[in-house]
């Protein structure tokens, strides 16, 4: 019994002690398992002692941040709490009316030239029967090879009259030439430039150039469209982005009507989409761009409600084609109304003259579809401070995305307008305080809708340049995705190549 009990000893303290190594290890494993879950609601590598901002502002609404503007420098402290709010609620309000009399948002009209990036265009060194030769400038020096004209010597003169509605790429050409760089500069290498600038004169030679002249097949008009696109399709610029970047004027509607569709992936400038089925042309790649009018801007103007005795003024072609039909359907409403003038009316025989005098002394100033959803009326308006009445359901808008034209302009349905008396009535209820806000702003935003050279900050062709430069960032996401797997084809053509020679 001894030599037993001497035997299992041992045993007995084995058992406890390793009983006793499990319960210390199992203590050991399962609390830093505890400690780690317990820690994974909060992360502990952010310590939120460190952050400046009490929590309630961690997470700032967007609506709390003010864009900065010329005279504020810092960003203002964001609103911790309602109470703030009605606190402030009167200077809330007077914020939003002086913001209402700018633009809508930050343009880039208002950035100063320092903070504004600059758009590099490369312009394609087209013959000059593409652009100045349609204006009669003759190419000189040593066998007559210079393609552009020396404008710091002259400029070739425009042949005005209603030529001038659509000469926008006459004054974006002459911006590029003189490279003063305010919105665009010119660069001299493709692979620099954001878009390629395509200087044809399109709506110069549709109006010059479009009907056959003896001995022709083809309009000298349709001729350069086919040589345009013959020498566009050749260039190393348009084949590297299958013309997406290209920047193509066309402004007016019958401009291109031979070119549009191959050179469809280009971003056009144009008046509007009437006569564009969307595949062709669309606001997403596009842009719209003003008129420009024919009428003198009204510099120093001092009228008032009362010293414009005309209600409301129409002059110009009453008869027209497609959405144009309701032109005549007002003439019929409003032609017997009280100090409302709407007659038929031409640039011919001082119809210019008059048309400007008549819009001077007019309170409302009716743009209504004609052809196409667009007409020069609205600019000649907004450079006469008449305040315009468009009434055209499928116009867009130059800037319109910078831009809101409801501070300046009246819009009516085409179905409102055609009921009786609801024009005249709806017109008649504007008041003297709401006009004249409106004609205010039409003298600050009159400048975006001036053509000149040289270009000047914050006009016409500041604007357009600035409206291309907008367009860019979709552009180049679309080319980006499309060269996705561009570089895949070329390294599995040479592998197959060069086995075959070894092979062989």
């Amino acid at each position: 019994m001894v030599e037993r009990n001497l035997v299992s000893t041992p045993g007995v303290v084995s058992w406890k002690f390793v009983l006793y190594f499990f319960m210390v290890t199992s203590v050991l494993f399962v609390f830093p398992l505890f400690s780690v879950l317990q820690s994974s609601d909060q992360p502990r590598f952010l310590d939120r002692s460190s952050l400046s901002l009490p929590a309630s502002q961690q997470f700032i609404p967007l609506e709390s941040i003010k864009p900065e503007t010329d005279s504020q420098t810092d960003i203002e402290p964001s609103i911790k709490n309602r109470s703030i709010l009605n606190d402030h609620e009167e200077e809330s309000k007077d914020a939003q009316e002086t913001t209402s009399q700018g633009l809508q948002q930050s343009t880039p009209a208002e950035c100063p030239p320092n903070n504004r990036t600059i758009l590099k265009v490369y312009m394609y060194d087209l013959p000059p029967e593409f652009h100045f030769e349609l204006l009669d400038w003759k190419a000189r020096g040593r066998n007559g090879n210079n393609v552009w004209p020396n404008i710091r010597v002259q400029v070739p003169s425009h042949p005005g009259g209603l030529n001038l509605q659509h000469s926008i790429e006459y004054w974006l050409t002459l911006d590029l030439l003189s490279s003063e760089g305010r919105s665009a500069v010119r660069v001299l290498n493709s692979r620099e430039a954001d878009v390629v600038f395509v200087p044809f004169f399109s709506s110069l030679s549709y109006n010059r150039f479009s009907k056959v002249k003896p001995r022709q097949k083809k309009s000298t008009n349709a001729l350069l469209q086919e040589k345009l696109v013959q020498f566009l399709m050749k260039q190393e610029e348009w084949k590297r982005s299958g013309g997406r970047d290209h920047v193509v004027p066309a402004h007016h509607p019958n401009s291109m009507l031979s070119a549009r569709m191959k050179l469809s992936p280009a971003m056009f400038i144009l008046s509007d989409f009437g006569r564009y089925p969307p595949n062709i042309a669309n606001i997403d790649k596009d842009i719209i761009v003003p008129y420009k009018h024919v009428v003198k801007s009204f510099a120093d103007d001092e009228s008032g409600f009362e010293s414009r005795p005309t209600l409301l003024y129409f002059q110009g072609a009453i008869q027209r084609k497609s959405g144009g039909f309701i032109r005549h359907e007002l003439f019929n409403l409003l032609k017997n109304e009280k100090n409302v003038h709407f007659s038929f009316g031409t640039v011919q025989r001082d119809g210019i003259r008059k048309a400007t005098q008549g819009m001077r002394s007019s309170k409302f100033c009716l743009n209504i579809a004609g052809d196409t959803p667009s007409s020069n009326r609205l600019f000649d308006a907004i450079a006469s401070h008449c305040v315009p009445v468009i009434i055209s359901d499928d116009i867009e808008l130059p800037y319109e995305d910078v831009l809101d034209y409801s501070k300046f302009c009246i819009f009516i349905r085409n179905s409102d307008a055609l009921k009786k008396n609801f024009l005249v009535n709806y017109i008649r209820g504007i008041g003297k305080e709401e006009w004249t806000r409106m004609w205010e702003k039409l003298k600050e935003v009159e400048s975006f809708y001036e053509f000149q050279y040289p270009s000047k900050e914050g006009d016409a062709v500041q604007m357009i340049w600035q409206a291309i430069a907008r367009k860019v960032p979709a552009m180049r996401r679309k080319l980006h995705k499309t060269s996705r797997f561009s570089h895949h084809t070329a390294p599995v053509k040479l592998r197959s190549v060069r086995s075959r020679h070894d092979f062989l």
